[in-house]
């Protein structure tokens, strides 16, 4: 009976929502109601709201109300994290007397109501961490009455701030961070004089910052972090006397600082890093004595370290990393005895390592890519809390001291590139904490100590380039955690331990250019090792490299194909010349890549056959489309084809013109496996790509469809291009993605000049923002079969989005020659065993198809190129390479050089890897993510979360 009794009050209480109710003031059965409506428009799967019911007399015992003790009213929702989903209704409106509405942490999409501030009571909203999108309406702000505080942080909200914000004088705290939100800053904010709090990071905000900024007197915290901001920092910011905290950080801010910000006396926190600042670190920075947090990181600061500097006496972060920096450290920070985290790495910084290095409790050390020399010196006294030491690419040497086994919570070990002539201490054994150990390029001597055997947390192991002799310590099999091995290029003997395949999470082994001999351990990763990584070691033998330990099997085959083209790719240069003339030996990789053309030859013409009957129905359908009131429809000879336009967000689904904007050519964007993708507009202004699908006689029933389709569009992640709807007729199927504007990963590799192609920095960025979109998929069981640089977008501040993820679960069963023609028709990413019916398709296929694409991104080179007389397989070029040593020889020439040698090889081996032959030895997206984050910043933070 419950549930026809509230529906007899739904129609009663929209009389009181438009206005007619008879009551001259709100009762607490208003309140009921309200509620109640609003929870009728919530998708609950925890049952959170289970206590909310509408018989009860008043809401003050349910979850997450509050009431107010004398009247009864309720006066505070808070329901943050409860996996909720759905519309903010309109029934919160009946609350009269709420002062604190907080909805933040659940998945409520549409748009966002305006009429939420025109409660009289409200202080606080809070609706961060939502999938709230479309844009801030003015009324939202020009009604905003006595409101205190507004977090609409972490959804996808676009356009510009209304310029109605000013409005909200009594506003103390703003937070719009981790939008979409555009355009230049309101300067109605310079109006709010009780503004505490200012947060409008991540969001793609341009233009300068007006002066009008001492007018914020009352500003605690400002953080534009992560826009596109530029010009000079304003004069007039240092008048902001109570300011304790700045952050500027990655925009395009330029020029010197302001003398003015030596007036934030009170000011802790100073992040100006990731802009185009100039000039000399200023002395004056030594007035901001309260600073516990300066970084000044990469910018274009030059001269020496100011001696002022050892004022900051609590100061604890300080980060003047990738700048241009010279000279010595000054003296006077030893008087820093507060810090705890120092990186001046990526300088031209001079001398010895200063003695009050290693004299205080520093927890991270980054000194790398200086001109340092001299030897570690520790001080025995001291008690020593270091957890990150990285004094790679300078040019320390002497031992390494043995003091470095005392620290006990050492996680990151980086002493590569560098000129130590001793053996690895003993000491090592004794770092429980220790996950990564690189030593590589010195001069190491001695055997490799049988102690680091006792480093339990142990997963990367680089040795390589040094003089070690003596075997393999035996009790390496039981570091379960190890991911990467390299000793290459040393002098070490003996027999490979046969447990080393029982370890269960190796991904990489690179014992080249050793003198190792017997058998190679057979089993798990060591069944498909690359043989580039046992080469160079004479007696080694084993079925890895195809050499029996008794008999030597025949030459491999040798392709040396007489092709007649006349014509070669445009960029050939990049490789030297007397590779492209070089016979190609047929890799296992190059056999099956044949064998899969011939399958997907055979595919694309089965495709091809099916598309011809499935393209006049449909584009017969597609002719007649009309668009009316949210509907598609077709003429009424057909109406019974007609279906509805369902968007994700809900709000109005039209679109601001009529069917040709979607289906002219003109609007074209492009063309792929499954569907032709245009560009057209909703009402509203907000662009959308529309991608109309060519296999409906392949798809699956209609509840199939928006099964999966909806499972896709739940899928949220910065770098994935977000679902928000879709159109079903059995004649025609339509998919609304969002609007990425910067166009395909595949045309700024492929297609733009030098002076418009990506910087290693931007590459970077791609190649770790592709896997993890990769790993969120993954985590969600979702594979994406079609992964190729034409599928990875770059949105406007250059961040790559991945698209057509999941739509293979669209056709009614996974058929290996249509995935293999339709779906991976680019040959060079897709995974061999696409081509065998015995193997499992997995995730594992996209990690192959990243492992190409990542290569792609750092050589600008093509999967697979046709040259003269020759067939290049991008795989199997870099692999050769990388066996030679000159890998940076085939990175894009139009990087014109600048790129980190070590980060490049780092990447080029990671790659490699993920284009194992046998899916088990590549490793998950997760573990990748992570190994890229680490090539980044050694021994630092894992950076964003994976999902």
């Amino acid at each position: 009976m419950k549930a026809p009794l509230f529906l007899l009050f739904i129609p009663f209480f929209f009389l009181l929502l438009s206005g007619f109710s008879c009551s001259a003031g709100p009762d607490l059965n208003d309140d009921v109601l309200g509620l109640i409506v609003f929870k009728a428009g919530v998708q609950d799967p925890q049952s959170k709201l289970a206590s909310w019911n509408e018989d009860d007399e008043n809401s003050c015992g349910w979850a997450g109300v509050k009431c107010d003790r004398r009247t009864g009213l309720v006066v505070e929702l808070t329901l943050d994290g409860l996996g909720l989903s759905g519309k903010i209704g309109r029934g919160l409106l009946q609350l009269r007397s709420l002062r604190t509405l907080s909805l933040s942490r659940n998945n409520f999409s549409g748009l966002l109501n305006p009429e939420i501030t025109q409660l009289e009571s409200l202080r606080t909203v809070d609706l961060s961490g939502n999938a709230l999108s479309g844009p801030i309406a003015l009324e939202f702000f020009g009604q905003c009455r006595s409101l205190r505080s507004v977090s609409l942080a972490g959804n996808r909200f676009s356009g510009q701030i209304p310029a109605s914000v000013g409005d909200c004088l009594s506003l103390v705290s703003l937070n719009l961070s981790s939008n979409w939100l555009s355009g230049s800053l309101p300067l109605g904010i310079w109006s709010l004089y009780n503004l505490r709090n200012l947060d409008l990071s991540a969001n793609f905000l341009a233009g300068e910052i007006p002066i009008g900024v001492n007018r914020l007197f009352n500003l605690r915290e400002i953080n534009l972090r992560r826009n596109r901001l530029s010009g000079r920092l304003p004069d007039d910011i240092g008048d902001c006397l109570l300011l304790r905290s700045l952050n500027l950080g990655e925009n395009s801010f330029s020029g010197r600082l302001p003398e003015t910000l030596q007036k934030l006396k009170l000011c802790s926190y100073l992040i100006l890093g990731s802009n185009d600042l100039s000039g000399e670190v200023p002395t004056w920075l030594g007035e901001m004595q309260n600073l516990q947090s300066l970084d000044l990181s990469n910018n274009g600061f030059i001269g020496r370290v100011p001696d002022s500097i050892g004022s900051l006496r609590f100061l604890k972060t300080l980060n003047l990393s990738g700048n241009s920096l010279t000279g010595r450290f000054p003296e006077s920070m030893a008087d820093l005895t507060a810090l705890t985290d120092l990186d001046f790495s990526k300088n031209s910084l001079v001398g010895s390592l200063p003695p009050w290095l290693f004299q205080f409790g520093l927890q991270k050390i980054i000194l790398s890519r200086n001109n340092l020399n001299g030897s570690i010196k520790f001080s025995t006294a001291s008690d020593q809390k270091i957890q990150i030491l990285d004094l790679s690419a300078n040019m320390i040497y002497g031992s390494i001291p043995l003091e470095i086994g005392d620290l006990q919570s050492l996680q990151f070990l980086n002493l590569s590139h560098n000129s130590f002539t001793s053996s690895i201490p003993e000491t090592f054994g004794r770092l429980e904490s220790l996950q990564l150990i690189d030593l590589e390029n010195n001069s190491l001597t001695g055997r490799i100590p049988i102690q680091i055997g006792k480093c339990s947390s142990l997963t990367f192991l680089i040795l390589s380039n040094n003089n070690l002799s003596g075997p393999i310590p035996p009790n390496l099999v039981n570091l379960t955690s190890l991911q990467m091995i390299d000793l290459s290029h040393n002098n070490l003997t003996g027999e490979l331990p046969k447990r080393l395949s029982e370890l269960p999470h190796l991904i990489s082994f690179n014992i080249s250019h050793n003198l190792f001999s017997g058998e190679i351990p057979t089993g798990n990763f060591f069944d498909h090792i690359p043989p580039s990584s046992l080469s160079e070691n004479p007696s080694l033998c084993g079925s890895a490299i195809n050499l029996s330990c008794h008999t030597v099997l025949p030459k491999p085959i040798v392709l040396n194909p007489n092709s007649s083209s006349s014509h070669s790719p445009q960029n050939s240069s990049v490789y030297p010349v007397n590779f492209n003339h070089k016979k190609i030996i047929l890799s296992l990789s190059t056999l099956i890549a044949i064998g899969a053309a011939i399958i997907i030859t055979v595919g694309v013409i089965t495709i091809a056959v099916l598309n011809r009957c499935v393209r006049a129905p449909a584009s017969r359908s597609a002719v007649a489309l009309n668009i009316s009131d949210g509907y598609f429809s077709q003429s009424p000879a057909t109406d019974s084809n007609s279906g509805k336009l369902f968007i994700f967000s809900g709000g109005n689904a039209e679109f601001s013109t009529g069917a040709h904007t979607i289906l002219n050519k003109d609007c074209e964007l492009g063309r792929g496996g499954f569907g032709t993708v245009y560009k057209t507009v909703l009402s509203g202004g907000r662009l959308v790509a529309i991608k109309k699908l060519t296999v409906s006689s392949l798809v699956k029933s209609q509840e199939d469809f928006e099964r999966e389709i909806k499972k896709i569009g739940k899928m949220k992640h910065p770098n994935l291009v977000a679902l928000e709807g879709y159109y079903w007729t059995h004649s025609l199927q339509l998919l609304i993605y969002e609007f990425v504007p910067s166009g395909s990963l595949f045309k700024h590799l492929h297609e733009s000049s030098e002076s418009n192609s990506l910087s290693w920095q931007e590459r970077f960025d791609i190649v770790i923002g592709v896997a993890r979109s990769l790993a969120h998929l993954h985590q969600h069981k979702v594979i994406h079969y079609n992964l190729k640089s034409s599928n990875v977008l770059l949105d406007a501040t250059g961040d790559p989005k991945v698209a057509d993820y999941g739509l293979a679960k669209l056709l009614p069963k996974l058929d290996r020659y249509v995935l293999s023609s339709k779906i991976q028709s680019a040959l060079g990413y897709m995974a061999p065993e696409f081509v065998c019916h015995t193997v499992k398709i997995t995730e594992k296929c996209d990690v192959y198809g990243f492992g190409v694409l990542a290569l792609e991104v750092l050589t600008g080179r093509k999967p697979v190129e046709y040259m003269e007389d020759d067939v290049l397989v991008l795989c199997d070029v870099i692999r050769g390479a990388l066996d030679d040593g000159i890998v940076e020889d085939f990175m894009d020439v139009r990087l014109g050089g600048k790129f980190p040698v070590e980060e490049a090889v780092s990447i080029v081996k990671l790659a490699l890897i993920c284009t194992s032959q046998v899916p088990s030895n590549r490793p998950d997206m997760t573990d990748v993510v992570k190994i890229l984050e680490l090539i980044r910043c050694p021994g630092g933070s894992q950076g964003e979360e994976l999902s």
